[in-house]
């Protein structure tokens, strides 16, 4: 197995005159959960999109597992802040969806469906219509959604950033164990530095448009993590330090 699942060397992308991301150039590792924070506005979201070939980039590399980004070959998910289940299927039936497309069979997708149906504590919502729950839980069939498949790299833009704060918490730490059993490569996007510094084993600091990587931060903080410890606010307010645009 590759060291790296993620290679972005010299990564450019323009809409016309306006320069967007000015040549990032970073590496993310196999297993690695990597979160990404920045100005408002500052193309993170155009990043993803250019990762997963929603735009064509204007030069430089995305490589995964050493090849070009080929979303035939490798298995990627991808997480929006907007809910993105189909209001026709119920729960279940939406966590089976990538499952049938992928032409699984019927004892492996009972298998994965039963497994991440536990593990974001919806088992009693298998027959329930998405417009009949929470937001929460809407993020949670989401979420089970993308882990059944076991991607080999889990893409997440804000999926929390409409929820209030002790329902992100518990989601966060959702993921935060579906990671560690799944060893998948996640890459979340937010503009919550708490939120940043509580998940990330990295975290990535990107300057205003045109955006470069200002910097990468090992965080050496175990889980689970307490927004209120000394460390982790200090950590907090250096990357706030490091975001502010004056």
């Amino acid at each position: 197995m590759m060291e790296n699942k993620v290679e972005v060397s010299h990564l450019t992308k323009k809409f016309g005159d306006l320069l967007v991301l000015d040549d990032l150039s970073f590496n993310v590792k196999n297993g690695e959960f990597l979160t990404i924070v920045g100005p408002t506005g500052c193309g993170k979201t155009t990043f993803l999109n250019s990762l997963t070939k929603l735009y064509d980039i204007t030069s430089g590399e995305i490589l995964v597992n050493g090849e070009p980004v080929n979303l035939k070959k490798h298995n990627i998910a991808y997480i929006f802040q907007e809910y993105s289940t189909m209001p026709w299927l119920k729960v279940e039936e939406n966590i089976r969806f990538g499952l049938e497309i992928k032409k699984k069979s019927e004892e492996e997708i009972k298998r994965s469906v039963d497994w991440v149906i536990k593990m974001v504590g919806l088992e009693e919502y298998r027959d329930y219509y998405p417009r009949q729950l929470s937001a929460s839980m809407l993020q949670r069939v989401v979420i089970a959604r993308a882990f059944a498949t076991e991607p080999e790299l889990l893409l997440m833009d804000e999926p929390y950033g409409q929820l209030d704060l002790e329902l992100r918490f518990k989601l966060e730490d959702e993921l935060i164990k579906l990671w560690k059993k799944t060893n998948t490569t996640v890459i979340f996007i937010t503009h919550n530095i708490e939120e940043a510094v509580y998940l990330g084993e990295n975290i990535m600091v990107l300057t205003n448009k045109p955006t470069r990587v200002k910097t990468i931060i090992k965080n050496p903080l175990p889980w689970p993590r307490n927004v209120s410890d000394p460390e982790f606010i200090e950590l907090r307010n250096k990357i706030t330090d490091l975001i502010k645009w004056w």
